[in-house]
């Protein structure tokens, strides 16, 4: 009984302590639970014949009926295969980028050039997803665009980018590095700063050269935020952003620009059938966690990095 009182008194005390640490805490925990955890309970429209009249908990169960509808859709494979292409190929090559650039910055001498190379590598993550798909447009326009204009000018043949579907893939990826590795870029700059500059002073000493001391200094010592970040890009492996897919897909180029996001929009919400929408959005999510899983605990194992 005594420890019990004790331990009450520690807790209350404790609590007391750091009242103002709580109280900081405290919108982001009410924002979590508000908007991220309690939505999460309209997920079980997946496993019932969801009707708005009816509502959540009077619809009828009908299980993992739209499961295996999605399974069976002829579109199945096609979405699957168009996320997974498209967010492999985005870490093949976005991944990297940022990581170089934060090295290369690294190296450049603080001053008014270091800040305007960082400001201008970050104004692009601040467009609008709108605005950056209209600047698309008109930059690859088979008539007027930039981009045609120098392929023609080197006596090549014009390219309707956005209506070639071998084209979708290479110019959502290629416009999506432009636009997130500046800000990315932030995490590594910050972890770099972290590096003793003794390190590096005893890497000149034996003879390294700029190259060296980044494989061998700044490389190793920035290692865990790499994986950490790397396993959090897994985690949204399956998370394809369904607003630039909207915005840049057409009938023509639909066989490689469809993806599970934009799919889920177009049968959930155009189409109003939400209990299918939720089932596809609900599978995409498991694989996510999955993929979080797996790749932590691959992590722990190789390197001892982890997120857990």
């Amino acid at each position: 009984m005594k420890d019990k009182k004790i331990k009450k008194k520690s807790f209350w005390a404790q609590l007391k302590r750091d009242k103002a640490l709580i109280l900081i805490v405290l919108p982001v925990v009410i924002h979590y639970l508000v908007f991220i955890y309690y939505p999460m309970y309209g997920n079980i429209i997946a496993f019932k014949d969801y009707s708005p009249v009816l509502g959540i908990t009077k619809s009828p169960w009908v299980g993992f009926r739209y499961f295996i509808q999605f399974f069976e859709s002829p579109y199945f494979f096609r979405v699957l295969r168009n996320t997974l292409l498209i967010s492999v190929y985005s870490i093949l090559w976005g991944f990297p980028i940022p990581i170089i650039f934060a090295l290369m910055t690294n190296d450049l001498k603080a001053g008014a050039y270091k800040k305007l190379v960082q400001a201008v590598s970050y104004i692009p993550y601040f467009i609008s997803t709108v605005v950056v798909c209209g600047m698309l447009v008109n930059f690859l326009s088979p008539s007027s665009g930039i981009i045609n204009s120098i392929i023609k000018a080197l006596g090549g043949e014009a390219i309707n980018f956005l209506m070639e579907p071998s084209w979708f893939r290479t110019v959502f990826i290629a416009s999506g590095i432009w636009q997130g590795f500046g800000w990315s870029a932030i995490v590594y700059l910050s972890a770099l700063t972290g590096v003793n500059p003794e390190l590096y002073e005893a890497a000149r000493v034996d003879g390294a050269g700029k190259l060296r001391q980044v494989w061998h200094v700044s490389i190793p010592c920035i290692m865990p935020t790499i994986i950490v970040t790397f396993i959090m890009n897994l985690g949204t492996l399956m998370s394809v952003g369904y607003e630039k897919i909207i915005l840049l897909y057409n009938p023509v180029n639909l066989e490689t620009a469809d993806v599970i996001s934009s799919y889920v929009y177009r049968t959930g919400l155009v189409e109003g059938n939400y209990s299918f929408g939720s089932a596809v959005g609900l599978f995409n999510s498991v694989i996510n966690l999955i993929l979080v899983f797996a790749a932590n605990k691959i992590s722990r194992r190789v390197s001892e990095t982890s997120l857990w």
